[in-house]
């Protein structure tokens, strides 16, 4: 039976059979006019969207990433639909990955990891520069962290692409860190419950991030809106690895899924869900293709 987080991660894959993750980053003005104007109350709004989100796309996802800063924004209610629309997901068969980012010294992350462990979480990310003890209290918890080595977005240069005077760049430094940090926790797939998040816009360094974290997985933030293709996907992949599941690659996309606008000649007059149930699908299968060659 599956129990370690990177276990659970696999046995969600091969059920799905695409390594993909729909991030939930749910933006009022961004949501479905008719969906805003049924509500008085944002949350309200929000809440309805979040649910359908999870509906839609967890026949063709097996993991959702949430993003806790968009659901706090609205104090306790927030935090509480947050931890509602984590416990669907998982009734669902999803993966539940809380992305808030949380690095703090090691009594203050145990703090968050049983914040994590509330929220129905399987996986979070974390910050690891406060070093080793801001990330085994996750572990030490149950869950998976997933630490920032090489994130998507530009600015991200002016730090992780530093070099340091031993000759390796702050994001080798921190993938070293991860190495170290999951070798305790390799399963029977080969897999670490210490993963990285490694942008597709950074793929350029992937084939030396890989080597140097070859069990971990890596979400993928930055396919599709942010630019990142399938080319970049497949320099992060493990060499060699025979199923999706194994691939070692978590592929991530937010806004192009949860706000698909679909064709105009034919989607147009869809309903949202139906819109973003299809854009998961695409989404889905363009991954497959890419790890596995369908």
């Amino acid at each position: 039976m599956a129990t370690s987080p990177a276990e659970l991660l696999a046995a969600a894959l091969d059920r799905v059979g695409s390594p993909v993750c729909v991030g939930l980053d749910p933006v009022l003005e961004s949501l479905d006019a008719d969906l805003r104007s049924r509500h008085h109350e944002p949350i309200a709004a929000i809440a309805e969207f979040c649910h359908g989100v999870v509906r839609a796309v967890s026949p063709f996802a097996p993991a959702i990433k949430i993003q806790s800063a968009c659901f706090e924004r609205y104090g306790w209610k927030g935090v509480a639909l947050l931890e509602e629309v984590a416990s669907e997901a998982r009734q669902r068969g999803m993966i539940v990955v809380l992305d808030f980012k949380r690095g703090d010294i090691g009594i203050s992350a145990a703090h968050y990891a049983a914040a994590a462990v509330r929220a129905h979480a399987h996986w979070v990310t974390v910050s690891g520069y406060l070093g080793p003890s801001g990330v085994t209290p996750f572990l030490d918890a149950g869950l998976g962290a997933f630490v920032l080595v090489r994130t998507s977005n530009p600015d991200s240069d002016a730090v992780q692409a530093h070099m340091l005077t031993d000759g390796r760049s702050v994001a080798a430094m921190m993938a070293d860190h991860v190495r170290e940090l999951g070798a305790a926790s390799i399963g029977s797939r080969e897999l670490s419950s210490v993963g990285a998040v490694v942008g597709a816009t950074k793929a350029g360094e992937g084939a030396m991030l890989r080597a140097r974290m070859p069990n971990a997985v890596f979400l993928v933030p930055g396919y599709g809106a942010q630019g990142g293709t399938a080319a970049d996907v497949r320099a992060l992949l493990r060499p060699g690895a025979p199923s999706a599941a194994t691939s070692g690659v978590l592929v991530t996309a937010s806004r192009s899924v949860i706000y698909a606008k679909g064709d105009e000649r034919t989607d147009a007059a869809k309903p949202w869900d139906q819109r973003v149930a299809a854009a998961a699908q695409t989404l889905a299968i363009e991954i497959r293709a890419v790890v596995v060659g369908d």
